[in-house]
């Protein structure tokens, strides 16, 4: 039986990956950054049974693209 993905466009996430590292002052530090997070979030779901959801390293390029697009989120 295949798991269901939350279908996200893909040149959304390419559009969000340029944005990311458009943004970053180190590729290297910013990949590292979102391997990091992919990692903690694939072991923080484990336990959800979701059917709907992304893969850990696309939701973490998003979330940290969004972070990085409003900083509003970081000071709060």
């Amino acid at each position: 039986m295949k798991k269901k993905t939350q279908s996200i466009p893909s040149l959304e996430v390419l559009y969000k990956t340029e944005e990311l590292l458009d943004a970053a002052s180190n590729r290297y530090r910013i990949t590292v950054q979102v391997a990091n997070k992919a990692k903690r979030k694939r072991y923080e779901d484990i336990n959800i049974l979701d059917d709907f959801k992304l893969k850990p390293v696309i939701r973490a390029i998003l979330e940290i693209a969004e972070e990085i697009s409003r900083p509003e989120i970081l000071t709060d």
